[in-house]
């Protein structure tokens, strides 16, 4: 999942409403991924690149395919970032150039710090038949994006119920409960879902950014409808907000301190300069032992595109 087939961001028809002083509201669009499957792409978006250092968000499924058909995204490199795997039906084999081979499962994460550079693939067993998952990036800020990389698996979560919604905290401290997710800024990730028809006040940090996406169902935060075509993002400044959500309905928050330093996210690159993107390109093309090499795949490595001529950062 966590290959970027959309290269241009600036094309994107996403359009953008603000609901108050500090709630947006924009469309999400959607991207294919491979063999046909079709996600939902929240981030990056013309209208807001980062939220914290979520540099990028894929929610995937649910879908169901036929034995021996899943998801099957060849080695392809990173560089500068985390990528955070949320799965909630199915399983996924990642394997890694740094030999890493985990199978992930639902309610497990797994999060891979690409640093200075690393390749992986992402392929569904053949006999999975459903999946469903939300694919993040974190952006690594200046004096971690060249660091080593690292691949942990997270089989398990820490989990709170309040006003009869399920809180499965995926990184951060939230209600006084903190993962062991690690992570290099300071960030929050919730899965909400509702075991009854229910209303609940979500405390916030005034200074972090936040945004909810929904996964299954529909919700209503602050009075404003969330569905699967759009996301609701919390500027800086808010204390609280009410979430109305429905029994089995589920909802994915995340936030963050706003990100200092101004990224350049192209491909399945975070770099700073059209330098570092250049560099990067020219090594994966190069098999230069930057990036390692996976032998047990079978398959093609995914060929790196064409650069643009400039980019604008984000921040």
């Amino acid at each position: 999942m966590s290959n970027n087939n959309d290269y241009n961001i600036s094309d994107s028809k996403d359009c953008e409403t603000y609901i108050n002083q500090f709630i947006q509201d924009f469309t999400i669009r959607s991207a294919e991924i491979g063999k046909g499957t079709t996600i939902k792409r929240a981030l990056p978006s013309r209208q807001k690149r980062l939220v914290g250092a979520w540099c990028f968000l894929d929610h995937a499924g649910p879908v169901s395919f036929p034995a021996g058909d899943g998801l099957d995204v060849g080695p392809h490199p990173h560089i500068g970032l985390q990528t955070f795997t949320w799965m909630i039906e199915g399983t996924m084999m990642h394997t890694d150039s740094l030999g890493s081979k985990q199978l992930i499962r639902p309610k497990q994460v797994n999060l891979m710090t690409a640093g200075r550079g690393i390749s992986h693939t992402e392929v569904a067993p053949d006999t999975e038949t459903q999946m469903h998952a939300a694919q993040l990036w974190i952006a690594l800020p200046d004096n971690k994006r060249n660091m080593e990389p690292n691949f942990e698996h997270y089989p398990e979560l820490p989990v709170v119920v309040k006003d009869q919604v399920e809180f499965t905290v995926l990184v951060g401290d939230f209600l006084n409960t903190l993962s062991p997710v690690q992570v290099h800024t300071p960030l929050v990730g919730v899965d909400l879902t509702a075991q009854a028809d229910t209303k609940t006040r979500i405390p916030l940090n005034p200074a972090f950014e936040y945004a909810f996406m929904a996964l299954d169902g529909t919700a209503r935060v602050n009075g404003h409808e969330l569905t699967a075509d759009n996301m609701v993002v919390l500027e800086t400044g808010l204390t609280e907000i009410e979430v109305e959500i429905k029994s089995g309905n589920r909802v994915l928050l995340i936030g963050g301190e706003p990100f200092e330093s101004p990224i350049l996210l192209w491909w399945n690159f975070v770099g700073r300069t059209m330098e570092d993107l250049e560099q990067a390109r020219e090594d994966w093309i190069n098999h230069d032992v930057r990036f390692g090499e996976i032998p047990d795949y079978q398959g093609k490595r995914l060929e790196a595109p064409t650069l643009p001529d400039q980019m604008r950062a984000s921040k």
